[in-house]
């Protein structure tokens, strides 16, 4: 057993099954019911039909079950795209200054603190770690629920899985079970009703992904992952009130690093000994009528063990907001067709979905600003991690001019739920002609996925500057086979100072 792991803990008898969630038939999850009734049977006591103790006996199960190849290539791709931003995001403001707020708290050295020299607790390295992981625009995207998995997922898995010294297989499960955690709470609440009552999707996600990959390689037993879900529903937040932040730092914190810290110490108070509320996700007052006024609970359990969420998340071809992903794929098309240049274009019309219109449509931050990008893929032709990051470029003259003809529009038809972050562009040329490109699925998404060359392109373009050539290319090396990694304790050195 590992340090710090304790034994199980009595079961509390079942309680009844009240309120909103309703009583749910028992449910199959396909390739895993086998492993679910194992853990029955091990633990003496079968797992009762209320869902919060149908997601515990999952994730219990889900540990130790395999993956099917198209979800573990896809929990690899994730946790590299993830690794890229937080090691890039090591040296950005946000990160930095994560880094050094849990420097002065100290604690033992259980896990490391990406691109530094030293060792925290697993509440804190995954506090950090995940603030660099959103310290720009470079981590995953769910289109759906709008929830960036990868960037609290990720870290409390590193967290916990060192502290453990859990493999990477395990690592990779967790990586699965956080994605899928964080997702589906959202298709619970309903994604739009939550960002319609002034609630961060992203911010309420974030604290059950990383509860469920901090769980997984805690190896909580059922009861524990109840106590753990409960600990973890009394710390769900996350307010709309995030695209207010001009300096990405908050924005970083309510993205990743809170959620993070709030699933990883949810599962280290269970873990020492802590108990807890049984059934959070049912009866009188439970998590799901707490924040949505439809809920649809059963979207916790639905294809559970079948649909892996980390195979439909988006990874960004671009480094900016995923809002802008279509725009510049769409203006890049049309300037390679079309040999677009500022001397021959007279003005360029973006039209997106209504709600990334407030998000992207004018921002103080370089990444999140959709007309300026778009200013700057017409003159440079491509948008690299350093230019979308530069503040200076917003006031180059050359880029302002040609911001000068752009406008950006909320277009009612492009409210795609299958879609829904499409975009189209038209480009109004000097001779008057008018060209136009739409873009439903950007690069990246699960409709248009990139392969294992692209991901790791873009990792490497990430990661060289910090870490050099040879150490990101063993880094890379190592996630591509992260599945044979006897101890993740084995990637510390590629990965700190």
């Amino acid at each position: 057993m590992a340090p710090g792991l304790k034994p199980a803990y009595r079961r509390f008898p079942r309680r009844r099954l009240l309120g909103a969630a309703g009583a749910l038939a028992a449910l199959s999850f396909g390739p895993l019911r086998a492993a679910i009734g194992a853990n029955e049977e091990a633990s003496g006591s079968p797992s009762g039909a209320d869902l919060t103790g149908q997601l515990a006996s999952y994730m219990v199960a889900a540990r130790d079950a395999p993956l099917p190849d198209t979800a573990m290539l896809a929990c690899k791709h994730r946790i590299l795209d993830t690794f890229g931003a937080m090691v890039s995001g090591s040296r950005m403001r946000p990160g930095m200054m994560a880094s050094k707020y849990v420097r002065g708290l100290g604690g033992e050295p259980q896990a490391s603190v990406i691109g530094s020299s030293f060792r925290t607790t697993t509440v804190n390295a995954a506090f950090a770690n995940a603030m660099c992981a959103h310290s720009d625009e470079t981590d995953d995207f769910e289109p759906v629920t709008k929830a960036h998995p990868g960037s609290s997922v990720v870290p409390s898995a590193l967290a916990v899985g060192e502290y453990a010294g859990q493999s990477g297989e395990a690592m990779l499960r967790a990586v699965a079970l956080g994605y899928d955690l964080a997702c589906r709470l959202l298709m619970a609440l309903g994604p739009d009703l939550v960002r319609g009552s002034h609630r961060s999707a992203e911010g309420t996600s974030s604290t059950f992904g990383a509860l469920g990959a901090a769980a997984s390689l805690a190896r909580l037993d059922e009861t524990q992952m109840r106590y753990a879900l409960s600990y973890s529903a009394q710390q769900v937040s996350g307010l709309w009130s995030w695209v207010k932040d001009k300096d990405h730092i908050e924005k970083a914190f309510d993205f990743a690093g809170m959620g993070a810290r709030n699933g990883v110490e949810a599962v280290e108070m269970v873990r020492s000994g802590m108990t807890g509320v049984f059934d959070v996700l049912d009866g009188k007052h439970n998590l799901f009528i707490a924040l949505s006024m439809k809920p649809q609970p059963q979207a916790m359990l639905d294809g559970l063990g079948s649909r892996f969420y980390v195979t439909e998340t988006a990874i960004k071809t671009f480094s900016v907001g995923y809002p802008i992903q279509s725009p510049l794929d769409a203006l890049l098309s049309l300037r390679k067709q079309y040999g677009l240049t500022p001397e021959n274009v007279r003005a360029i019309a973006v039209r997106i979905p209504p709600d990334a219109e407030g998000i992207v449509g004018e921002s103080a931050m370089p990444d999140v600003n959709c007309p300026h990008l778009v200013a700057l893929a017409l003159v440079k032709g491509a948008v690299s991690f350093r230019d979308s990051h530069d503040v200076a470029l917003m006031h180059d003259p050359v880029i302002v001019a040609q911001r000068a003809k752009v406008t950006v529009q909320a277009d009612e038809s492009l409210r795609d739920p299958a879609a829904p972050r499409g975009a189209r562009v038209q480009v109004t040329l000097t001779d008057g002609r008018t060209v136009e490109h739409y873009t439903r699925f950007p690069p990246g998404t699960k409709e248009n996925p990139l392969s294992t060359d692209a991901v790791n392109a873009k990792a490497r373009d990430l990661m060289s500057p910090i870490l050099g050539t040879a150490r990101t290319s063993r880094l890379i090396e190592a996630i591509n086979r992260l599945e044979t990694l006897k101890d993740v304790r084995e990637l510390r050195t590629l990965i700190t100072a």
